[in-house]
């Protein structure tokens, strides 16, 4: 028998390296579903943030810099180290079904896969629980109330997460307007209320996002129902003291792998009953998740379990710490300015105590006249998000500090000019 030898695959891959091969100056990327497919040559560049020109070459010097959003764009060097053994061609006729053979709208596989991340990591038991997928954790957050609310003919589930906390939380639940759940504010209006006929609904996020804080559930008693968010529970965001065994969490493949816009994430699950009123709200919403993100996923994860599993949490805790370090050093010389406090931890999975590395800076700005920091930093070229979109004080901003390299060195850029500013200000009170 002769050597195999690609067939329809061939103009696949070429259009695939074609768009890989073009450089963009280094501040910016061409991707396929960019590309003109009958001229290959007229693919185009789509450049990172204060970068213009048709390869991205022209810097824009008065641009501000953008610290908003949470575009996992540090990890893309990674994928890019990676770009053989992560890549995926997919055939037109790939999974023309709604179901898999089996009837299930969830890759079995893929299941195995996550449990095999998390067992590298330690940092979540799987071991017994049911697993289900959604687009997102986004969609996940909105399956996992209805599946703790209440029967309709009681009274509505509160809603509450303690501020300052992840602001979808509110937003999609006022949103849905549901008669079964409701949102009810900060948990704290109801830490000595959970002894009444009221179903409660607490949503803790664990790394929190904004300040990256391990966070615990503060409502007690048996009315009271919690959705833990582990999005960033991943060694580059925080140390991981054990692994976290909570009656319903979420993950997402964004904060794990960054890539955000594959939209896919996954509940673990101890009680089958909420695990099957979740797995109602997904069939119904949209059939469970895109076969062919399941399979990209799949790929993913299969690269990031390669060998001991640790060379991608290697590669992102190093950036991330590193990003941390550098960010404190420039707001450590300002009395105008904080950052939150994060200590060293012991984690399990580095087995040795490490350094902070959050996601997020959260910014506090300390002077009495600058009452709303997010107008202070945008004056001096620095878009963050408003403290009181995470329902805490306007004296705090977030600043993303997960984007691409560009934007971080844009942003500290403009930080230590606005601290040396400080500096020339007032020399003596520094």
């Amino acid at each position: 028998m002769g050597e195999w030898e690609p067939t329809w695959s061939t103009r696949a891959a070429e259009e695939a390296e074609a768009v890989a091969a073009i450089p963009c100056s280094g501040h910016g990327r061409a991707y396929l579903d960019g590309l003109i497919l009958k001229d290959m040559n007229k693919s185009r560049c789509e450049c990172n943030s204060c970068y213009a020109g048709s390869d991205c070459s022209q810097f824009l010097s008065d641009c501000p810099a953008n610290a908003d959003g949470g575009d996992p764009y540090f990890m893309e060097p990674f994928w890019m180290q990676h770009a053989a053994s992560s890549a995926i061609l997919v055939s037109g006729w790939h999974r023309m079904s709604y179901s898999y053979s089996d009837g299930s709208v969830i890759s079995q596989l893929l299941v195995e896969y996550i449990k095999k991340v998390h067992g590298i990591v330690g940092n979540a038991i799987t071991e017994g629980k049911y697993i289900v997928f959604g687009s997102g954790s986004t969609q996940l957050l909105n399956a996992a109330v209805y599946a703790l609310s209440p029967d309709p003919s009681m009274s509505p589930a509160k809603v509450v997460a303690t501020a300052p906390y992840y602001p979808l939380y509110r937003e999609q639940t006022q949103f849905f307007n549901s008669r079964d759940f409701s949102y009810e504010g900060d948990t704290s209006l109801w830490k000595n209320n959970t002894n009444s006929s009221f179903r409660f609904i607490e949503f803790v996020t664990s790394p929190n996002n904004p300040d990256g804080k391990l966070n615990k559930g503060i409502l007690k008693g048996s009315d009271v129902k919690t959705i833990y968010d582990r999005a960033y529970y991943w060694p580059h965001f925080t140390a991981i003291p054990s692994p976290a065994d909570d009656d319903l969490m979420l993950f997402s493949i964004s904060k794990l792998t960054g890539h955000a816009g594959s939209r896919f994430g996954w509940a673990i699950i101890k009680d089958e009953a909420v695990y099957q009123k979740m797995m109602i709200y997904l069939r119904l919403s949209a059939m469970g998740v895109s076969r062919d993100v399941q399979l990209r996923v799949l790929k993913l994860l299969d690269v990031a379990t390669e060998g001991d599993g640790k060379e991608i949490f290697q590669f992102t805790y190093s950036t991330m710490r590193d990003r941390w370090i550098r960010l404190k050093q420039i707001i450590y010389k300002s009395k105008r300015f904080s950052l939150q406090k994060l200590s060293p931890q012991y984690c399990t999975f580095f087995k040795r105590v490490r350094d902070p590395s959050p996601a997020y800076a959260w910014l506090k700005c300390e002077r009495q006249q600058d009452m709303n920091c997010y107008e202070t930093l945008k004056a001096a070229g620095i878009i963050g998000r408003k403290g009181s979109n995470f329902s805490a004080d306007e004296r705090y901003v977030r600043l993303s500090l997960i984007k691409s390299q560009d934007d971080f060195e844009i942003l500290t850029n403009k930080l230590r000019s606005l601290v040396a500013k400080e500096w020339e200000s007032n020399p003596a009170s520094i």
